[in-house]
């Protein structure tokens, strides 16, 4: 699932229609898109604050920072620079 930010360098300041026909042009992204959220301070969404109480409860530092939850709902967290295929390892456990 992705969830833009405009938070990072202001790179989303583009409308959610437009972000959505962009990542699946330019990148043929394929998962969920949804609304335009923040990630970091006050009006962080909730999912985002849990999400990083279950980790290390740092700040999201940079775009494309990753979350893995299993079913019993442990959280792994991956930075900017780990890729999805890096990932898969993971998730293939999981299953």
């Amino acid at each position: 699932m992705g969830f833009p930010c405009n938070q990072f360098g202001k790179q989303e300041p583009d409308p959610d229609a437009d972000i959505l026909k962009f990542v699946q042009t330019k990148y043929d992204v394929a998962f969920p898109m949804f609304a335009k959220i923040e990630v970091n301070g006050d009006a962080a969404c909730e999912l985002y604050t849990w999400l990083k109480e279950q980790t290390d409860g740092e700040d999201i530092k940079w775009n494309f920072e990753k979350f893995l939850v299993d079913r019993n709902g442990k959280v792994q967290r991956f930075g900017t620079g780990v890729t999805p295929e890096q990932i898969a390892p993971h998730v293939a456990e999981l299953l």
